[in-house]
């Protein structure tokens, strides 16, 4: 019966069977099996989501494709949410946490990483109380309110041993890997110009989201989408910008807009002399990125949303495959921790401050109406 069932697993893993000469020794066998068992039961880092809204759906769905994590806990102020995610993720009622006992996760050796994805007034507060419980963390983006609550959340990830990324699903992504490679390898030459724009017109919203209240989200749409814009100029220049002007647009739906700008647009400085404009808005629809170079360009669109992204270049039109970009994102931190490795410094929380010393400035300068040295 022994030799039958070793002859069967042969058989699964396409090795040649029918010859007894053939079949490997019992130590080179048994050294098979265990490697078998090792890669079908290697470790994942357990995820618990914090914060239940539309965008935890969507990393929960991405969740459920990844290899280096899966998705153990949940936390959330809404009891009703506590019944149906639970049920639908199988979720253990010991794993489900709300705002008030969410410190006695320190306990819980099922739960390695926690992803906060709740309203940016939010994130400084549960980054800091997830790592004071020895959890590593993905905070959503913008990190913070602003760039000093992004020193706060970084100190107390460092003080507690723990690793602290940002959820920049597009650093992972190949289109924006191309472009980021095309601009620091200077494909093109020295780039000279870059245009990156993102918005959409809100239909639908209650005037009360959060979204739409300063205190809660630091700002309009440049704080939840104008990020995006920020980031891909840093990365394809490979530089941080050094001075900025900025704008904000009419409003034009003042009983939506009372608090945080309905649009607004900058252009920022950079040491090699490059500019770059951008716009972001909840008003109108835009979702490109163009760059300019000495010997060439080239361009997204769509470019910095969900995608799935279209792009081309003076060498051509890009063809990279569609992937899950939070599946990605989260296998890829995941990998890190698994191995014991830091993560690189282009998704950790140091880039998340990188991002907000820059949108703070561009908040300062559309208020004055002058240019700000960042």
């Amino acid at each position: 019966m022994k030799n039958e069932k070793r002859r069967e697993f042969i058989k699964q893993l396409g090795l040649v069977a029918g010859s007894t000469a053939l079949l490997p020794s019992l130590l080179s066998f048994d050294s098979i099996i265990n490697t078998y068992k090792k890669e079908g039961s290697q470790k994942k880092i357990n995820v618990a989501l914090c914060g239940l809204g539309r965008y935890a759906k969507i990393l929960a769905k991405g969740l459920e494709q990844t290899k280096q994590c899966k998705l153990t806990g949940l936390v959330t102020g809404t009891p009703e949410k506590e019944i149906t995610w639970g049920q639908k993720y199988n979720i253990p009622k010991k794993n489900i946490y709300n705002y008030d006992n969410f410190d006695s996760i320190i306990d819980n050796k099922d739960i390695d990483l926690v992803y906060v994805v709740l309203p940016n007034s939010m994130h400084k507060e549960f980054t800091i109380r997830a790592a004071n419980a020895g959890k590593h963390v993905i905070v959503e983006k913008p990190m913070g309110l602003n760039a000093l609550e992004c020193v706060e959340m970084i100190d107390a990830c460092k003080k507690n041993g723990v690793q602290l990324a940002v959820g920049y699903r597009l650093h992972y992504e190949p289109h924006h890997k191309e472009i980021k490679r095309m601009g620091q390898e200077k494909v093109f030459g020295n780039i000279r110009y870059i245009d990156a724009s993102l918005g959409y017109r809100i239909k639908g919203w209650k005037k009360d989201a959060w979204h739409l209240k300063k205190a809660m989200s630091g700002g309009g749409p440049l704080t939840n989408i104008g990020i995006y814009c920020v980031q891909s100029n840093r990365y394809i220049l490979g530089e941080e910008p050094i001075a900025v002007t900025a704008q904000f647009g009419p409003v034009q739906r003042p009983d939506y807009f009372k608090e945080v700008e309905e649009s607004i647009t900058w252009q920022l400085e950079f040491p090699s002399g490059a500019v770059t404009t951008s716009a972001s808005s909840y008003s109108y629809n835009v979702d490109r990125l163009y760059a300019s170079g000495d010997d060439g360009f080239f361009e997204l669109e769509p470019a910095l949303s969900y995608g799935p992204f279209k792009g081309k270049s003076s060498l051509g039109t890009f063809n990279f495959p569609v992937i899950n970009q939070q599946q990605v994102q989260l296998d890829e931190i995941s990998k890190c921790i698994l191995n014991k490795e830091p993560l690189p410094m282009h998704i950790r929380g140091e880039e998340g401050h990188k991002d907000m010393l820059v949108i703070d400035a561009i908040y300062k300068s559309a208020a004055t109406g002058k240019k700000v040295v960042i």
